[in-house]
């Protein structure tokens, strides 16, 4: 499913994966619900994060 991203995700294909906006983007992060870090302005989602999130909110579905 995420073969063709990088380890460490951008914005931008946080967005496109989870197919959403850039203010749910934005408060998944500032909330802590998916970790990532920051260099600078610029956020780094690792992608063991989002699988992790995302295997998180299928076992509470």
């Amino acid at each position: 499913m995420l073969e063709q991203y990088d380890a460490v995700l951008t914005i931008s294909d946080l967005r496109e994966i989870l197919n959403i906006g850039r203010n749910t983007a934005y408060n998944l992060l500032n909330n802590g619900d998916i970790q990532a870090f920051r260099i600078g302005r610029t956020w780094k989602i690792p992608k063991d994060s989002l699988i992790y999130y995302l295997n998180q909110w299928k076992i509470h579905k």
